[in-house]
């Protein structure tokens, strides 16, 4: 699959566009292509950013005219072939529903009509493609939910929400890899930790992924929270 289109969008920045919708395929041909951008390297391209429906390519314009870095993008994706696509290993991520951790799963469930577990039941079973990564460093932009869980983001938004708390929001669903504000409906907490600052790689997730939540107890989460602790 080829871009549609290439726009420039800045004096520094080249955004390469392969679909108009959200698609578990369009996001097929976006990993691929990173990947394929990885395996061919451009001196002057300073990075590459995946979303939904398109890769943003920034670049040093005293080392690349947007003409040539087109051009190249162009050839990049038609490079792109079987091998570059792969089913990855989903990343399991333990969540406690109980309270406290889930101040917002009763709501969710009311607003649905139905009951807590059902809301758990249809959250922790499918695995979720990890689209795209933004908003905090870490945080996981994912397609798959069940529309019946579904829930709009809270009236008004919490001025702290705990590092681990999972989320939904509309029809998505996310984890919060550090503490911060947000008007996501809480239903649980992960012990796991998404982010850590003082390593090379310190993001555990990448646009990609695939993830799977996993109903874990209180203790069960307080004995992998102190595991999680020493890393």
């Amino acid at each position: 699959m080829e871009p549609l289109h290439v726009n420039l969008i800045s004096d520094s920045a080249l955004q390469v566009t392969f679909g108009t919708s959200i698609s578990a395929e369009t996001h097929q041909h976006i990993i691929a292509f990173c990947r394929k951008l990885e395996k061919r390297p451009l001196q002057g391209i300073r990075e590459w950013v995946p979303s939904y429906t398109a890769v943003t390519v920034f670049y040093d314009p005293l080392l690349l005219s947007p003409a040539s870095l087109e051009t190249y993008l162009l050839d990049t994706s038609k490079a792109v072939d079987g091998a570059d696509h792969s089913d990855p290993v989903p990343v399991t991520i333990p969540v406690c529903y109980e309270e406290p951790f889930g101040p917002d799963l009763h709501h969710v469930a009311n607003y649905n009509q139905l009951k807590p577990g059902d809301v758990i039941e249809r959250h922790s079973e499918p695995d979720y493609l990890i689209h795209m990564m933004g908003f905090m460093p870490g945080f996981p932009y994912l397609g798959g939910m069940n529309k019946r869980i579904a829930a709009p983001r809270l009236g008004t938004p919490r001025r702290n929400v705990p590092a681990g708390s999972v989320g939904i929001a509309g029809t998505q669903t996310g984890v919060y890899p550090l503490e911060s504000p947000g008007g996501w409906n809480i239903i649980g907490r992960t012990p796991k930790k998404l982010f850590f600052p003082s390593k090379t790689d310190p993001i555990l997730l990448e646009a990609g992924m695939t993830i799977r939540f996993t109903p874990v107890s209180a203790q069960e989460f307080l004995d992998i929270e102190e595991k999680e602790a020493s890393y």
